[in-house]
């Protein structure tokens, strides 16, 4: 029984806790754009050497994936 002295505020203070941390996280904006990062690992535009789908757009032939390419680093 003295136990539960100790352990229902203990409960009471995490669950305060997390309920902050969760308006906390609402008010700055971590849930404001959901679909925008599931989105961004399908469009690449740091790598430069990706140049499959602007060729395609553009109509240019796509250059020959067995060629080597000069400007791209070595694969460790």
């Amino acid at each position: 029984m003295p136990a539960l002295y100790v352990m229902i505020p203990a409960a009471l203070l995490i669950v305060a806790i997390a309920i902050y941390i969760f308006f906390w996280a609402v008010d700055s904006g971590q849930y404001d754009d959901l679909d925008g990062p599931a989105h961004s690992i399908l469009f690449d535009d740091q790598d430069p050497s990706h140049q499959a789908a602007v060729d395609e757009a553009s109509g240019h032939a796509p250059t020959d994936p067995a060629k080597p390419n000069d400007k791209a680093p070595p694969h460790a």
